[in-house]
């Protein structure tokens, strides 16, 4: 019997990673209707990390009522896992992008302070390890609201608290930074960051430059939004929160991510940073499905070089040639250039989704019927031994 690992990450606005696994499942099925078929969704520490998770533990889901980006309630879940003292938080689903209408991005006033209450829930929760994923934000506040959340004080020049939720375009008001009642002095839980971002806190690679432009932020704001985040990282340090200095905040890969909330994440909660894919590969044991298989699908909504750089289809395929598993992907669309530096990377094939005039709209949604015709044609071509063989197959149903 043949042995197929799925493995895919979301399909952007149209198919979640689960969705997605049960598409490709249908698609294999069309052709080898006896296969086995393993299925284990990824994510690579942006939206669907929790989900991801959680299913491949055996865990819960909770919701809790927090500050959105634009300091109104948003209905945020989070997630413990199987072994019932591991929190996985997604910080996009209390200060995400999504959450923020088109016209009223503004990244000077939106806040990482429903992120810090659902870091409080999964505290109360007796949770003593957290895994924060922080793709897809909102902000730019370097963390400040995440940090009021968890109590602590921001004052201003005047020793004035500021108000519960600043955005990053207050954080020059900031003067002092109160600790005293915070329950960062007293963490015990062990917090780790699923990113795959290394942008630094400040500067031309920075949280402001490079990922504010996309959050709202004019050329003027990029400009004060740096400045402010300078600033910021001068508070922290002044603190002494963990021995932090102001060279190493501002200076470390991943500190940038989330519009500084990596570094807010460092230096209030002593967080350590690894990519997101590989802590959803570790957790959904796909190392262990994938010891004797014969082939692994993956894919996401799109396939380009930045595919390449970490996310959940590289890690999966950089996991399967440990175990000499050929692995295909599957893309919603397929950058012509990209082609070849797929084949070098060492997937045996990327193939679109798209292969004759098609709107964006349409694709997305026919996204699962796509997924499963282009699955099934890449089984039948495998089976005829058109596209590559499948050294050894354990049958020929």
């Amino acid at each position: 019997m043949i042995t197929i690992v799925v493995a895919p990450d979301k399909f952007k606005g149209s198919l979640t990673a689960e969705e997605a696994a049960d598409a490709i499942e249908r698609g294999i099925r069309q052709i080898w209707p006896r296969a086995r078929v393993v299925k284990a969704p990824m994510a690579d520490g942006g939206e669907g990390t929790l989900q991801a998770l959680v299913r491949a533990t055996g865990g819960r889901i909770f919701h809790r009522r927090v500050m959105g980006p634009l300091g109104k309630p948003v209905r945020a879940p989070f997630g413990v896992l199987g072994d019932g003292e591991t929190a996985v938080i997604e910080m996009a689903e209390a200060s995400g992008y999504r959450l923020v209408p088109a016209a009223q991005r503004n990244p000077l006033i939106t806040t990482t302070f429903g992120t810090g209450e659902l870091i409080e829930a999964a505290l109360q929760h007796g949770c003593r390890r957290l895994i924060v994923g922080i793709g897809g934000s909102a902000t730019n506040d370097g963390g400040a609201g995440m940090a009021q959340a968890l109590g602590t004080r921001l004052l201003d020049a005047k020793g004035r608290e500021l108000p519960h939720g600043i955005g990053g375009g207050a954080l020059n008001r900031v003067a002092r930074i109160e600790l005293s009642g915070s329950q960062i002095l007293n963490l015990k839980s062990e917090v780790l960051v699923a990113s795959d971002v290394r942008n630094p806190l400040v500067g031309p690679r920075g949280a402001s430059a490079v990922f504010g432009p996309q959050k709202g932020a004019t050329p003027a704001m990029v400009k004060q939004l740096d400045a402010n985040l300078r600033h910021w990282a001068k508070m922290i340090a002044k603190c002494e929160v963990r021995n932090t200095e102001y060279d190493s905040l501002t200076t470390f890969p991943g500190g940038g991510a989330a519009g500084g909330l990596g570094a807010g994440l460092k230096a209030f909660l002593g967080a350590r940073f690894r990519p997101g894919v590989e802590i959803v590969i570790e957790h959904a044991r796909l190392a262990e499905k994938l010891r004797g298989a014969d082939l692994v699908i993956t894919g996401e909504g799109r396939l380009d070089r930045s595919t390449l750089d970490g996310k959940a289809p590289f890690g999966v395929a950089r996991l399967a040639r440990r175990f000499g598993v050929p692995v295909i992907a599957i893309g919603g669309s397929l950058a012509p250039e990209a082609e070849m530096a797929f084949r070098r990377a060492g997937f045996a094939a990327a193939l679109p989704l798209m292969t004759g005039p098609m709107s964006l709209e349409e694709a997305m949604a026919r996204g699962s019927e796509l997924l499963t015709l282009t699955t099934a044609r890449a089984m039948q071509l495998i089976r005829i031994g058109a596209l590559f063989p499948i050294q050894n197959p354990k049958s020929k149903n």
